[in-house]
């Protein structure tokens, strides 16, 4: 009897300190608003995230963050008054590998406003996988309507300069990719760093 009750005391002691997941989840899990710092090549931006309204879309960012994935990679669109878009491809133009599709959260009440974080997408509404983008305009054209919109999942709190300048970077036409909007001079982003609950 004492042996089996040694057993399971074992059991649930390692069990209190099984890794974490890695999807996300467990990552700042006990804070619905954990804060990350992007550091760019034009310097630093502070980002709230809102685990509360957009659990799903939280947990997928930070599973990248976690992964390093973020790491050298680049805002390939930038429109002003509109957005600047990042997180898909690296410094080369090479397309960063995803994780499978989220679901589509942008019912939440967060709406696409001047400097708030949301997720790109394709045309269906459930295909975000890693790009965002932050809103330099109050986008009221993207938040849900008749139709799907886009997931905001965050505010920036510091580094509204930094998104200024970035929105006003020259871009044009890449020939090679075929892409509009692209920064003529590489807007990177260096690293993504999970802050410490304030």
């Amino acid at each position: 009897m004492l042996k089996s009750l040694f057993l399971l005391c074992f059991f649930i002691s390692q069990a209190s300190y099984a890794k974490p997941k890695d999807d996300g989840s467990q990552i700042q899990a006990d804070n619905f608003y954990p804060r990350v710092k992007m550091v760019t090549s034009m310097g630093d931006i502070i980002v709230e995230l809102d685990r509360a309204k957009a659990p799903i879309t939280v947990n997928n960012f930070l599973r990248y963050v976690s992964k390093r994935s973020y790491e050298n990679t680049i805002f390939h669109r930038i429109i002003p008054d509109f957005v600047v878009q990042g997180g898909g491809y690296d410094t080369d133009f090479i397309k960063k590998p995803a994780f499978a599709p989220i679901y589509n959260e942008s019912g939440n009440g967060l709406k696409n406003k001047m400097y708030n974080l949301t997720m790109a997408r394709e045309n269906d509404p459930h295909t975000a996988t890693r790009q965002f983008f932050f809103n330099m305009a109050n986008n009221d054209s993207l938040d849900p309507g008749r139709n799907w919109g886009y997931t905001v999942f965050g505010s920036v709190q510091e580094g509204y300069e930094v998104l200024d300048k970035m929105a006003a970077v020259k871009t044009d036409f890449d020939p090679k990719y075929g892409w509009p909007d692209v920064p003529v001079e590489p807007v990177i982003l260096i690293k993504v760093v999970i802050l410490p609950p304030i």
